[in-house]
């Protein structure tokens, strides 16, 4: 690719990790180098041996299991120097990639567990070859400007609204 663009996969519906895990598959089974940072995430998730066994470089770094909202303020701490590390390895990784996914990043930059300026300055200073995809809900309307793509996943009903929670394989 002589130009890798931006991809945002945005909105408070079920799919979005989803949709870049599709594009992941779809990149690496057509022989490119891909790089998949997970944000936030206090346990494996379903996506990433798959994408391991594919040859996908899955990057995350998270000690609690807690929602940040539950975190103490030493944990708080401890979360941003883990999201920060993990942002940094993406950076750094995405320069010998074609493909980086930063995947709920955007919920990491509301609950402040990583800095704006420091995505923004990824994306800006990328490779000019490097797609990168962007997930998460609420975008700064800088990232809007930066992107190329844009698909917004909608939630019109969803099982939690009746007390099903979070399903191994499902939702994780």
């Amino acid at each position: 690719m002589q130009k890798g663009l931006i991809h945002l996969y945005i909105g408070d519906g079920k799919g979005k990790t989803t949709a870049a895990v599709g594009l992941s598959v779809r990149a690496r089974g057509s022989g490119l180098r891909v790089v998949f940072a997970q944000f936030l995430k206090g346990r494996a998730s379903g996506e990433q041996q798959p994408l391991e066994t594919l040859g996908v470089t899955v990057l995350w770094h998270m000690s609690s299991q807690k929602f940040v909202f539950s975190m103490t303020d030493e944990e708080r701490k401890i979360c941003r120097t883990e999201q920060a590390a993990c942002l940094q390895e993406a950076a750094d990784a995405g320069k010998k990639a074609d493909l980086l996914v930063l995947d709920e990043v955007f919920g990491a930059l509301s609950c402040g567990m990583l800095e704006k300026d420091a995505v923004l300055a990824l994306l800006k200073n990328k490779p000019a070859g490097l797609e990168a995809v962007l997930t998460g809900r609420d975008p700064a309307p800088e990232f809007l400007a930066l992107a190329d793509y844009i698909s917004e996943v909608q939630c019109t009903r969803h099982p939690y609204e009746k007390g099903v929670t979070a399903r191994r394989g499902i939702e994780y």
